[in-house]
């Protein structure tokens, strides 16, 4: 069974996200109320997978997502009302491998964990925590982009968009997906966002943009 530590300091939400991973039968489920409680349990046990929130008491989730980092590989997933893109950026620059903005859907998270929890128990994360897709190499701890070596440089959303991407090489995203990943499932402006996002780092990408394929009716992939 995968053990998971979820640090969020609003009671109801972190009772109503443990006892959903709790009913699945796939984890054994750890909770702290506050940052001082999530660092002495990130000192003293071992977990799979770990859910922070940002802003907390005593310390963030920032915090104790550098501590965690010092001693465990396990994936980590903030989920926080600290939707800007500087936040966003911040946290992957600190380790993290998702970010979610709330207001969430419960079944994408615990569908996220799951997804993380498999390539981690595969020996990926261990390897390279780059991401490739043909002559595009994107460097999530550095925050960089490179096409045939030559960097590339992306505004906040454009990076992120090409992560989401790349995360789900040779896989349809629908735009309504992307609008999840990239802008967080409270955006209320029209879809049609992510085309404007798509045309400018196809621009960006240069020759290498068109691997980035339109699906009639589906969305976006992007393919080797």
């Amino acid at each position: 069974m995968n053990r998971i530590l979820i640090v969020e300091d609003a009671q109801q939400l972190r009772e109503l996200v443990a006892d959903y991973f709790r009913k699945s039968g796939a984890f054994e489920v750890d909770e702290a109320k506050d940052g001082i409680e999530g660092l002495k349990l990130v000192e003293s046990n071992e977990y799979d997978i770990a859910i922070l929130d940002v802003m907390m008491p005593g310390l963030s989730g920032f915090d104790i997502c550098k501590i965690l980092r010092r001693k465990s590989s396990c994936p980590i997933v903030f989920l926080t009302a600290l939707g800007t893109e500087d936040n966003i950026l911040k946290g992957y620059a600190l380790g993290a491998d998702e970010y979610m903005v709330k207001p969430f859907s419960l079944k994408v998270l615990y569908a996220k964990c799951l997804a993380l929890l498999a390539r981690s128990k595969s020996g990926d994360t261990e390897k390279d925590p780059c991401l490739c897709s043909g002559q595009i190499k994107l460097d999530p701890m550095r925050m960089e982009v490179t096409a045939d070596g030559e960097e590339v440089l992306l505004a906040p959303k454009e990076y992120l968009l090409l992560k989401a991407l790349m995360e789900n090489r040779e896989r349809v995203l629908g735009r309504e997906r992307l609008l999840d990943l990239v802008w967080g499932v409270d955006f209320e402006g029209s879809d049609r966002v992510v085309d404007s996002h798509i045309k400018k780092l196809r621009k960006k990408l240069g020759s290498f943009g068109g691997s980035i394929k339109t699906v009639i009716g589906g969305g976006y992939k992007i393919t080797s």
